[in-house]
């Protein structure tokens, strides 16, 4: 394993994003239809917050989802905006840092995803699942 290898290496640059005007629902389609468990929330091309499913599934009812939708998740969703749901101004990483350095903060801050933003701009997102599969690829 290298010691200096940079996050850049194991993020993803394919991103979901949700600017923070659409609606919780609009999120939940895309949880849903991507198979994802955190959408980097923008206005333009900044990152202004981080949504997950987690924050998703607080509001609602865990039991109905994957099923159709439920009108009760629905009246939720349209009482609340995403900007109420979201972690405002998350933590976030350069892509100069080392896989090792994310992973600390992982670690300690207990979090499950970061967003890697260069000169302001949000450039990919990395999450304990990128750093399993790059401990994996290494045995």
């Amino acid at each position: 394993m290298k010691k200096r290898e940079l996050v850049s290496k194991i993020m993803s640059t394919d991103l979901i994003t949700i600017n923070h005007t659409n609606s919780l629902l609009d999120a939940e389609k895309l949880f849903k239809k991507h198979k994802i468990r955190h959408i980097p929330v923008v206005s333009d091309k900044k990152i202004v917050g981080i949504l997950s499913l987690t924050d998703l599934l607080r509001i609602s009812f865990v039991d109905s989802y994957g099923e159709e939708d439920s009108d009760v998740d629905t009246a939720i969703y349209n009482m609340l905006s995403i900007e109420q749901v979201m972690v405002n101004n998350p933590v976030h990483v350069s892509s100069t840092k080392t896989i090792r350095e994310v992973a600390e903060i992982l670690s300690k801050e207990e979090f499950h995803a970061l967003p890697v933003v260069d000169d302001g701009e949000l450039v990919g997102i990395v999450t304990t699942t990128d750093l399993l599969n790059y401990l994996l690829e290494q045995y």
